[in-house]
């Protein structure tokens, strides 16, 4: 399928930004993101409309509203200043035409699919000075919608972008004042640009390695025998709490990615798993209602060689609900900044140490569970799939099916270490029934 842009335009805020919000400096965790976009694609079926240059023009008159209310994202990243100028210069949207049907285009092998993907959404990487937010509005010949939005890791996690989507489908349906978030940008005032420990979008393979990107689906009757699997197994190993989805699905990917390893290695290797999850509402010390900007922590588990009588299911299950524990546990003392930012670079500091380390695998598994992906309605109803797409390798993705109660997990690597993967799922799961 070709995909061909027809038009590109920056779309300023609707309002000015006043004077005195017109420079804003960045936090320290902020200043530590890496220079991407965090892209996903929402797909609305054809619905009898085929009038989307109509609702292209919808989109675009409410993005100029959002964005008057989220001003950061219409201005430029200052690498130099660790601030984002508010200038107004705009998001950048694309009109594309796209050959075939969206129907099609679902239905193709899962690597065709993602290498399509890719075309529908800006590229990963943000160019200095370029927009915070890209969209791509793709129009297929049965009328049918692939939106592909990108907005800059440097200024916005899992929970801003959802928010910022959230109140820019609100505004297309039913007009901007019926949007009731007011976004906060008060965290660099709690936390300042100060020195914190490199992070990583994963690791960079060679010219000569073929990445592929792959999409893992585990429906809730998997999820739930999996659940079981993990709550049966050695009598004095047993899962003492009722796992959730993203720590049995987060421990089945885990172990399969180790016992990739072990068989590309000849042995089993030290392991480092990092799970970012959002701070909000899990610290003692408040912060302003949808505070946007990034404010995650890592829940960090260890896998260690001697473990390897410690390789079934609910043992993993075990490590990362642990992990998941400790770190929330560590984020509900934090009563000030300062005891925030030491729990956060820690943890950031632990996974920098091990990507370091040639001997040791290190995994980054981003959830992006339970944002209300699914409730986008521009006017034309809700997408009937919500997907990530361009994950870097080295990083994994989970985002929710759209019943909520599965899980779809996004990930690349090189083509073998992709079939080996899939064979170690399989296995698994064929004991699920």
């Amino acid at each position: 399928m070709e995909v061909q842009i027809l038009s590109r335009k920056l779309i300023a805020p609707s309002s000015p930004t006043p004077p005195h919000l017109q420079n804003l400096k960045v936090s320290c965790f902020d200043q530590v993101a890496p220079s991407i976009y965090l892209p996903c694609i929402f797909y609305y079926p054809a619905d009898g409309d085929q009038n989307n240059e109509k609702r292209s023009k919808e989109m675009e008159k409410s993005l100029a509203e959002t964005l008057s209310l989220f001003y950061p994202l219409g201005g430029r990243y200052i690498k130099e200043e660790f601030s984002v100028e508010c200038n107004d210069m705009g998001a950048e949207f694309l009109e594309a035409k796209v050959g075939g049907f969206l129907s099609q285009f679902l239905e193709r092998e899962e690597r065709e699919q993602s290498e399509m993907a890719s075309h529908l959404v800006a590229p990963l990487f943000q160019p200095e000075s370029g927009p915070l937010v890209m969209v791509q509005f793709n129009m297929f010949e049965c009328g049918g919608l692939a939106i592909g939005i990108s907005i800059a890791h440097r200024i916005a996690d899992a929970f801003t972008i959802g928010t910022f989507i959230s109140a820019w489908a609100t505004a297309c349906r039913i007009g901007s004042d019926k949007v009731h978030c007011r976004p906060s940008f008060q965290l660099c005032s709690l936390f300042p640009p100060k020195q914190m420990p490199p992070s990583s979008t994963g690791t960079a393979p060679g010219t000569d390695i073929k990445i592929i990107r792959r999409r893992f689906v585990f429906d809730g009757h998997t999820l739930s025998k999996l659940k079981a699997i993990a709550r049966g197994g050695d009598s004095e190993q047993l899962v003492k709490h009722h796992p959730s989805r993203v720590e049995v699905v987060t421990a089945l990917v885990w172990m399969a990615l180790i016992r990739v390893a072990q068989a590309r290695h000849g042995h089993l290797r030290p392991s480092l798993l990092g799970l970012t999850f959002n701070m909000r509402g899990k610290t003692a010390m408040t912060t302003p209602d949808y505070s946007c900007g990034n404010f995650v922590n890592s829940a960090n588990a260890q896998f260690m060689p001697d473990d390897e009588i410690k390789m079934e299911l609910h043992h993993f299950v075990n490590r990362v609900h642990d992990a998941i524990s400790t770190t929330t546990h560590d984020c509900a003392k934090a009563s000030s900044s300062d005891d925030i930012y030491s729990t956060v670079s820690s943890k950031v500091r632990e996974v920098g140490e091990a990507l370091g380390e040639d001997g040791v695998d290190t995994f980054i598994f981003s959830c992006w569970c339970r944002f209300p992906w699914y409730e986008a309605d521009f006017g034309w109803g809700k997408p009937s799939w919500v997907s990530s797409v361009d994950v870097p390798s080295g990083i994994v993705m989970l985002m929710d099916t759209k019943d909520g109660d599965g899980i779809e997990v996004f990930l690349a690597m090189d083509e073998s270490s992709m079939l080996a993967l899939q064979q170690n799922l399989d296995k698994t799961i064929s004991f699920t029934g």
